[in-house]
């Protein structure tokens, strides 16, 4: 009987020994998977877990989408500035960023010379998709070359025959030294013209528009508000193609006198001065700084039987300018085959 009792007994005690492990087995397990469980949340939770993904690069963390175009803000630290840059020029093509450039009237010297860029969500390096001109006048119909700056959003439009062909940004006269308004035409031009103002002043691709007061477009700084003495600054490539695309007048012998005016430019508006800067309103509406074909045609409509007429004289002028050169160089091709002959 004593045997079978210590049997029991021994029995008892490895059973109760096996339940105990059992029973702190289950505690490890479920503090490992309670701690697996809080470092999984954590992980999730924290940004800054190793485990956590790195946020995409292509996402500028200063950039603040609001749909067809965001705010790309712009830090006053000058090191905070160049790292933004770095992220800027690795997210963008040098095309896109002059076109975002272009879009707040700055230019690559003059790229941080701003606290917040208008960046479109989709980059169309023509510019055309974001055009505040309208895309066509028939009030122009008639006219073959016709170029207008607006002095409230700082830009410039390029029409033939009433299609608008090109635009892009510009910087105008200062409020101390504004633009003249009006109708005005193409005179000279010069690849590289020196400032009446100051002589250390260069103006490549200069095209006179105002022999008096001394006003041309030409390129210049952009430095995203009206800044200059009078004269239409442009980018470097856009001062290039309106000096190959606009003609110049054409003088009577001895150019005194004018015998036929160049292509007709007109400036008109006045720029907000010292409000919120016309394009950065896009972000909010994207039609912000769209100027109407009735407005246009208001605008213009005025002056196109003035355009008309000096463009019928200048084609006149220019043909016969052809045909006397033409007449000359026969005459000295004659001359030569007499004298050959002789």
């Amino acid at each position: 009987m004593k045997k079978l009792t210590f049997k029991k007994s021994i029995f008892y005690t490895l059973f109760f020994a096996l339940f105990l492990a059992s029973c702190k087995k289950d505690e490890v397990v479920n503090q490992d998977q309670q701690r697996t469980s809080e470092e999984i949340a954590k992980s999730t939770s924290d940004p800054d877990s190793i485990k956590t993904k790195p946020v995409e690069e292509s996402a500028p963390p200063m950039m603040q989408e609001n749909g067809f175009y965001n705010a790309f803000a712009i830090p006053k630290d000058k090191k905070k500035r160049d790292s933004l840059y770095a992220i800027f020029s690795k997210k963008y093509s040098e095309k896109e960023r002059y076109a975002i450039l272009a879009l707040n009237r700055l230019d690559s010297k003059s790229k941080w010379n701003s606290d917040t860029l208008v960046v479109p969500a989709k980059i169309d390096t023509t510019l055309m998709s974001y055009s505040p001109f309208p895309l066509q006048l028939d009030v122009l119909s008639d006219v073959k070359k016709f170029v207008i700056f607006s002095y409230p959003i700082q830009a410039y439009a390029v029409y033939s025959n009433g299609t608008l062909v090109k635009w892009g940004p510009t910087s105008m006269g200062k409020k101390s030294a504004q633009t003249d308004r009006g109708l005005m035409f193409a005179n000279w031009k010069k690849k590289l013209a020196i400032s009446t103002v100051k002589s250390e002043w260069k103006l490549p691709y200069n095209f006179n528009i105002h022999n008096t007061h001394g006003i041309g477009w030409h390129q210049y700084d952009l430095p995203g508000y009206p800044a200059s003495h009078s004269c239409l600054r442009l980018l470097m490539k856009d001062a290039i193609w309106l000096y190959n695309y606009a003609d110049t007048w054409i003088l009577n012998p001895g150019g005194a006198t004018t015998k036929a005016k160049g292509t007709p430019v007109m400036v008109f508006g006045d720029y907000p001065w010292g409000k919120r800067k016309p394009w950065r309103h896009l972000l909010n509406d994207p039609n912000a700084n769209n100027i109407s074909v009735e407005e246009m045609t208001k605008l213009i409509q005025p002056n196109v039987e003035k355009m008309i007429v000096e463009q019928t004289n200048r084609e006149k002028v220019a043909d016969s300018i052809k045909s006397a050169k033409a007449s000359q160089a026969a005459i000295k091709e004659t001359e030569v085959s007499e004298t050959e002959t002789e």
